[in-house]
């Protein structure tokens, strides 16, 4: 794509596709062998770890940061294009550039709203890559895509908050470095504004009543390059009050503000995903023949490939304006964009990696190919950080507000 990105961001593009195809790609084979070999699955291969000390000498770490004092000081603007090569090897490079959800989104909750000591004590760490931590919000119990939903409770006893709940899906928990839950459950549930009733607290791993009950599967996968996803038991947990965040009924509002610069970073990812695949889908049609010609002289074929690149081309232009949009007006501002982005771009991006895994026939649902993956990924993502049901209402709302 012929963008006119700024001097910087360019720099760093070149860097990071030189990266990419020098370290990042060679290293997904041998990743796959070590994780195979290790005793248990959730823990960092050798090779990312190898990643992650050359990403920090080559000074691509913490590029999605925009706060100067602890990341690269990039824009939305600048760091969506870095984020959508990330995506093209989504379980490794995200990691080795410290730039992997949920620690994104944990580390710009902690920058922005997070006390001295609380920044001192996990932000730092969680800069530095020494630690891993969760966000634990969804409900086996409740309709998580409305969080007013929510039934965990924190309760304030004397100088201590008491918290009991049952979360699921809380990513990275079953990792053996995530040291830290940051925790959303109700302080006020009685209150009368659905909206005041949340707070987050921090929660230690090793506190007591704490219990990692198991690693929940995703479309059969356990996603143990990013530590899991698992259904967590808070059995009255006690943290002192120096453990809240912001202040007591604020939860909602610190999730709004987390979850803004987090749907940029997986709809560019989505992107890289999608060039992943029409990128083997391209080499799948040349190299293969049926029916005496290669597939690339399939009609059928030619149409897919064709469509995938004018999806992927609006799609990258739409989040981009959405990018600059959150850079110049802010988050409340590019609201719409947000949620168009977060609908359009998983729906689009998993009928590229399906016409993608087709052309492939078996090979695509096998684990020789990163498709079958990449498609489970992507179909998660139009759940996760809200359904397309929830965005398409608020979206529909707003436009009819326009004409009322």
């Amino acid at each position: 794509m012929d963008f006119a990105y700024d001097a910087r961001t360019e720099e760093l593009r070149e860097r990071l596709l030189a990266f990419m195809t020098e370290y990042v790609y060679p290293a997904e084979q041998t990743a796959e062998e070590e994780r195979g070999a290790q005793d248990s699955p959730w823990s960092t291969v050798p090779v990312l770890e190898q990643l992650k000390a050359e990403a920090r000498k080559q000074g691509l770490w913490n590029l999605f940061l925009p706060d100067e004092e602890y990341g690269a000081g990039l824009s939305n603007l600048q760091y969506a294009p870095l984020a959508e090569i990330t995506g093209r090897s989504p379980q490794l490079a995200p990691t080795a550039l410290n730039c992997a959800a949920p620690d994104t989104g944990n580390m710009e909750l902690l920058a922005q709203f997070g006390s001295p000591e609380q920044r001192a004590r996990w932000l730092e760490p969680l800069l530095a890559g020494e630690i891993r931590s969760a966000f634990a919000m969804t409900e086996p119990d409740a309709a998580s895509s409305d969080a007013t939903n929510i039934g965990t409770r924190i309760r304030r006893d004397g100088g201590e908050y008491v918290i009991t709940g049952r979360k699921w899906y809380i990513s990275g928990a079953m990792h053996p470095d995530c040291a830290i839950f940051i925790v959303m459950g109700k302080t006020d549930p009685e209150g009368a504004d659905v909206r005041r009733q949340q707070s987050m607290v921090l929660v230690p791993r090793d506190t007591p009543g704490v219990e990692v009950r198991r690693a929940m599967s995703v479309y059969g996968y356990e996603d143990h390059y990013h530590g899991g996803h698992a259904e967590v038991v808070f059995h009255d947990v006690r943290v002192p009050v120096s453990a809240l965040v912001g202040e007591e009924g604020g939860g909602f509002a610190i999730a709004q503000a987390r979850l803004g610069p987090g749907r940029i970073h997986h709809c560019m990812r989505l992107i890289g995903m999608a060039e992943r695949a029409i990128e083997l889908m391209c080499r799948r049609a040349l190299d293969r023949t049926a029916f005496g010609a290669p597939l690339a002289r399939q009609g059928v074929v030619r149409e897919w490939i064709a469509d995938a690149r004018v999806q992927v081309e609006q799609l990258r232009l739409l989040v981009l304006k959405t990018a600059w949009l959150m850079d110049t007006v802010g988050n409340r501002g590019a609201h719409t964009e947000i949620q168009a982005i977060k609908i359009a771009t998983p729906r689009s991006v998993v009928r590229i990696l399906d016409d993608a895994v087709q052309l492939h026939g078996a090979a695509g649902v096998s684990q020789d190919y990163p498709l079958a993956h990449l498609w489970a990924s992507a179909r998660t993502l139009r759940l996760a950080d809200g359904p397309d049901e929830v965005h398409q209402r608020s979206l529909a709302r707003r436009e009819l507000k326009r004409h009322t």
